[in-house]
């Protein structure tokens, strides 16, 4: 059986998992991850918290299970879910969503972005992104056939040019897809680029898709705007999100898409054929999170920041220069002032050096695109206060210098 020119080999292109030499290869987050359990290293590499949510949550998810909510959920996500989903986007940003026509439950949101691309992209449709990009979009782009075409962000606040951006789309771009706050940069994009991407898509006639996956995980006194409460956004914008970042549920992957009935009823036509369904007792869960006080989600974010800052100085007392993001579970290093130009060589050395992992930020970049980025590393701050301040003291107390 032929295998070598299958669908997977674009999925696995589009993520950048094809050397030069043909071959595909692990993903630097297996390889990181791989190396952290060799050598007992801190892994800063993957970005999933090492602690469990609000009790509240947990509990309702235990108690769901107690009461036999194991079964097949409605195909649009439970009533209490999209309801809750509802509130939430009037609480929060003041949207009025309707819970039966505009809101959608999908398999974290990786899948709402999956059955958002292969509904809308036909072959050859261009899909524009930030670049450094999270690796999933360029799989999914090159499953449905589309071409990606990445809007380089530039160091140190990793925003767009808005002329890059204007020059990107095009009558060919079918979708805008915009990440912020932003992995793996932790950059948030302004209302004038949010304004900027809906101007083009009426323009181009495409549509805007964003992962607003860490939008409550902001930090500095800064607000999460989503593009949807733009000028314009209505029947251009799907809006997506997900229970796992905010509630550090990682792992139940609950996600949601809200967008016009129009827009989410073609989305739906997909995800049926994907999971169909999933998450049943932790759907009423993390409807109980999402209508928890204002209290909880302040306290999450400035909990956050604080380990943002932790992180961060023990990076700079390493000789690292470091980057200050508004959001998100990540903060870049940069390891040129410690003579050091290629991360990618640095990461792999990181473990027996400091005893930490960390993610070379080229494994977000296109090949051709990576020189910018040569000497910067992504790691993650979502990880207990004790497992931060043995990673910054390893950091301070290591020579990284090359020999």
């Amino acid at each position: 059986m032929r295998v070598t020119d299958a669908p997977w080999r674009r999925a696995a292109r589009g993520a950048l998992l094809i050397g030069p030499d043909g071959v595909a290869r692990p993903t630097i987050f297996a390889e990181m991850s791989a190396l952290a359990a060799a050598t007992g290293a801190l892994n800063l590499g993957q970005g999933f918290p090492d602690e469990d949510g609000p009790a509240e949550i947990l509990e309702a998810a235990r108690d769901a299970i107690a009461a036999g909510v194991n079964q097949y959920p409605p195909g649009l996500g439970m009533p209490v879910l999209r309801e809750a989903i509802a509130r939430h986007q009037k609480r929060f940003y003041g949207l009025d969503v309707d819970p039966e026509r505009e809101v959608l439950v999908t398999a974290g949101a990786t899948e709402a972005l999956a059955a958002t691309l292969l509904a809308f992209v036909e072959p050859g449709d261009e899909v524009v992104t930030l670049e450094p990009v999270y690796d999933s979009y360029g799989a999914i782009i090159a499953l449905a056939g589309g071409r990606h075409v990445p809007v380089p962000l530039t160091a140190p606040d990793f925003l767009p040019d808005p002329d890059a951006l204007r020059a990107a789309v095009t009558d060919r771009t079918r979708i805008i897809l915009l990440n912020t706050p932003h992995n793996p940069t932790g950059a948030m994009l302004d209302t004038g680029l949010l304004d900027l991407a809906i101007e083009l898509a009426h323009r181009h006639d495409a549509l805007v898709v964003t992962d607003e996956v860490y939008e409550h995980l902001v930090f500095d006194g800064r607000a999460h705007v989503p593009a949807a409460t733009r000028p314009g956004a209505a029947g251009r914008v799907i809006t997506i999100s997900s229970a796992g970042k905010t509630f550090s549920t990682t792992g139940w992957k609950i996600g949601w898409l809200t967008a016009s009935p129009e827009l989410r009823d073609a989305v739906l036509a997909v995800k049926q054929f994907l999971t169909y369904v999933g998450g049943a007792p932790f759907q009423p869960a993390v409807a109980t999170g999402l209508d928890l006080p204002d209290a909880f989600f302040h306290d999450a974010a400035a909990t956050l920041e604080a380990k943002r800052d932790l992180l961060s100085d023990g990076l700079r007392a390493a000789g690292f220069e470091v980057s200050r993001p508004s959001g998100s579970y990540f903060v870049i290093a940069d390891a040129a002032p410690l003579g050091v130009d290629d991360a990618e060589q640095l990461c792999r050395r990181l473990p027996e050096l400091a005893g930490v992992v960390g993610i070379p930020l080229t494994a977000f970049v296109h090949p051709d695109r990576r020189a910018p980025y040569r000497s910067l590393v992504r790691f993650a701050f979502c990880k207990r206060v004790e497992v931060l301040r043995e990673a910054a003291e390893r950091l301070a107390g290591a020579d990284i210098r090359p020999a």
